[in-house]
């Protein structure tokens, strides 16, 4: 992600500036800034953004960004310098997020006095749950019907016309704004970081979230597709009063540390300061059902021009007793009444294997059950003689082409959850 955040200010007054606040060693950095002293010639001042900046074209470091989005949420103290921010979000909680026009006198002269689009997403942060994000989203479809992933709260927000949520689309919301008046749209995030956690034995980690804002004009046919300006920042979010919780953990942590221990982290600050970034891609799916299960039948999907397409295919039945019970009672039937002597008919499905993991594996097997990843408890391939040998990355990777298995599933221990065995 390119941090290419600056103010409308020459060079030479950002520099006095910077000198100005802060000495060649940057004393102060790593203190927790108290309430109401959050300034951007803080933010611009960490080594973070003078490093990317440095490493920018020499076209683009005067280069002003058109937008700026704050959401207002403080930023984890416990991030080291040179990491992204971390801001912590209470699920079903409502946030401003303020949208600020940033253009220099006479930029961008085209949207004076017109709307503009702006595209809410909130998405993976983790590029193996991007991979899989439909698989992902659906299965919390499944498990959560009616609920959406991201909705804006109307009543709060000012200045957004037209707010539109696709019911296909649980984890994006839109609407137009005009950059000339003031704007500011508070969202709600209903899913928590810890739902598309694979193991659930408590105390688990949850993922990080991307709160990402792409923002797009008129083309000469009235539609919004000339893409203006993108930003995201990161986030986590727990259930009600968690993120309160962990900010205070956080804080407390960084109190216990050394001078010398802090410098090395960045201050949290009372807003969340998107950056800038490439533009979400357009994801067209083959599959644009709104039914809650998953069709395993496509193979992949179109992202931009390019096609994922798998390095591993492997085909699976999914048969129960009771399945072989009735198709061996059907078998016999259909011979009784003509002799016809053929053998079982049984339906496979395709599953496409990118990254030769136990856990895409995992992923892939829960969108076949229409059950979330984390109800699957472990893998196992039946070996000699009947046992149980735990599926691994190893043993994937060593798997045939298009070699076919049968699933069984065996209640495990906790409740809701399920033992997978490939025979």
């Amino acid at each position: 992600m390119a941090w290419a955040l600056k103010l409308p200010l020459a060079d030479e007054v950002i520099e006095s500036g910077l000198v100005q606040d802060f000495d060649a060693s940057l004393s102060g950095i790593g203190q927790e800034l108290g309430a109401g002293a959050y300034s951007m010639s803080d933010v611009l001042a960490l080594p973070i953004f003078k490093q990317e900046e440095s490493s920018l074209p020499p076209d683009n470091e005067n280069k002003i960004l058109p937008f700026q989005y704050v959401l207002c949420a403080a930023t984890s103290p416990a991030v080291k310098l040179h990491d992204e921010t971390l801001t912590y979000l209470n699920q079903g909680q409502s946030y401003e997020i303020r949208m600020l026009d940033n253009r220099k006198l006479g930029e961008l002269p085209e949207i004076n006095g017109k709307l503009v689009k702006s595209i809410f997403r909130v998405v993976f942060h983790d590029r193996r749950l991007q991979y899989t994000e439909h698989q992902q989203l659906e299965g919390w479809r499944w498990n959560r019907p009616g609920d959406r992933i991201l909705d804006i709260d109307i009543p709060m927000s000012v200045g957004i016309i037209d707010p539109r949520a696709n019911p296909n689309q649980l984890n994006t919301v839109e609407f137009l704004w005009d950059p000339a008046k003031r704007t500011s749209v508070f969202i709600q995030v209903h899913c928590i970081s810890t739902e598309f956690t694979m193991r659930k034995h408590g105390g688990e980690k949850g993922v990080p979230f991307r709160v990402q804002i792409d923002t797009f004009k008129e083309n000469e046919n009235g539609e919004y597709t000339e893409h203006l300006h993108s930003a995201s920042c990161q986030i986590k979010v727990f259930k009600p009063k968690g993120a309160d919780r962990k900010q205070k953990t956080d804080r407390e942590k960084m109190e216990k540390r050394t001078p010398h221990e802090k410098e090395k982290y960045q201050p949290s600050y009372e807003t969340t300061i998107l950056t800038e970034c490439s533009p979400w891609p357009e994801i067209t799916y083959v599959n644009n059902s709104p039914s809650p299960g998953f069709n395993s039948s496509h193979s992949s999907f179109s992202l931009g021009e390019g096609m994922v397409r798998p390095r591993l295919t492997i085909y699976v039945c999914q048969e129960s007793l009771q399945l072989r019970e009735q198709q061996q009672q059907q078998q016999n039937q259909q011979k009784h009444e003509d002799g016809d002597s053929n053998g079982t008919f049984f339906v496979y499905h395709a599953i496409y294997l990118e990254e030769l993991t136990a856990v895409e594996l995992t992923e892939k097997i829960a969108q076949l059950f229409s059950i979330s990843p984390c109800q699957i408890s472990q893998i196992y391939k039946q070996g000699p003689t009947g046992i149980h040998v735990l599926i691994s990355d190893e043993m994937i990777q060593n798997f045939q082409e298009e070699a076919c298995f049968i699933l069984d599933t065996m209640k495990a221990e906790t409740n809701d959850s399920y033992h997978i065995i490939l025979k």
